[in-house]
């Protein structure tokens, strides 16, 4: 049962679900925050439409900055920005930005700890017809090591947008993971968001399923089949804030639960899961499976074919969960 405190989308199981895209979703929050503070500035590289982020520029030409195939320049300026007291965005494909620019961020925005706003889109398979070069699998591993930074991944569109408008009022530097794909709203816009906070969409006694991104929606399928056809009850949490986690949340539902299973478009190395273990076997060591990569690239696909070959699918995660709680 979705819990009833967080207002979510009560058709969220229905074959007709509303669908939108997390990018979309991004680009709305970004030109919401620009309407909301004159100091924001978007600086994109060479993909402004692809990230959505024309919804801003379209409006605030002056705003915007078009840098060209030039990650590493685009994070360099934009710590000057920061330094001079504008918001920047620095925005790209996730499988360039963090990946390419990683040493200007560490350096030029984290060292200073500076205002500036990281935006990887086309995040996981939601790229996969681009083939494995094209599929960001590993970047929260690259960006949660570093001092100073928030690393967030909204669960749908709704949670993008106000993520996005969220992002802008902290300071300091923040990841946005962002999928292409479109995929299922979970959330309303009542439902409550707030950085360095989990939620829990689906209460349960039996096992903790925890999830980050649009992959959490396989993650409720699973918990709705094991549900009915096993009388197992799992609770869902979505830790959209990878970093800093909500650790009392986690923990709470790992001293009522004592078994957790993650599931993540990512690596299982140096991701989600890595972060739940971390925080776990320090704290209050429980039988863990992790969901996602493992230890591989990809290939190309559709979201589907790829999420179903990799076992990103409310089947396998079901299948995990069964097995965990035999084990």
């Amino acid at each position: 049962m979705l819990n009833p405190k967080l207002n979510l989308n009560q058709e969220i199981f229905l074959e007709d679900v509303d669908t939108k895209s997390n990018r979309t979703g991004f680009g709305e929050g970004l030109l919401k925050s620009g309407e909301l503070n004159a100091n924001i500035i978007a600086l994109c590289a060479d993909l402004t439409s692809s990230t959505k982020t024309d919804l801003f520029t379209n409006k605030f030409p002056e705003r915007s900055v078009q840098m060209g195939i030039a990650e590493q320049n685009m994070a360099s300026v934009a710590a000057g920005m920061a330094l001079e007291g504008k918001i920047p965005f620095v925005i790209s494909h996730a499988i360039f930005n963090p990946s390419r620019n990683w040493d200007q961020i560490r350096v030029s925005i984290c060292l200073s700890n500076l205002n500036v706003k990281i935006v990887g889109t086309h995040l996981g398979f939601s790229n996969g017809q681009d083939g494995a070069v094209a599929e960001s699998l590993e970047d929260v591993g690259l960006m949660r090591v570093l001092p100073n930074l928030t690393v967030i991944q909204p669960v749908d569109a709704m949670e993008a947008y106000k993520a996005t408008i969220a992002a802008t009022e902290i300071s300091g530097p923040v990841y946005l993971r962002i999928s292409k794909e479109t995929t299922p709203l979970i959330t309303t816009n009542k439902t409550p968001f707030e950085i360095g906070k989990a939620q829990i969409l689906s209460e349960g006694k039996d096992i903790t399923i925890i999830s980050s991104g649009p992959i959490t929606y396989e993650a409720l399928l699973a918990a709705k089949d094991l549900k009915a056809k096993n009388g197992i009850e799992a609770e869902v949490i979505s830790c959209s804030t990878i970093k800093p986690l909500d650790e009392k949340t986690i923990l709470d539902s790992v001293k009522k639960t004592g078994k957790i299973v993650t599931v993540e478009e990512h690596q299982i190395i140096g991701g989600l899961g890595s972060a739940i273990a971390e925080l776990v076997s320090e704290n209050f060591p429980v039988k863990l499976k992790r969901i996602g990569m493992k230890d591989c690239f990809g290939e190309s696909g559709t979201y589907q074919e790829l999420k179903d070959k990799y076992g990103l699918n409310p089947h396998n995660i079901a299948k995990e969960v069964i097995n965990l709680i035999k084990s």
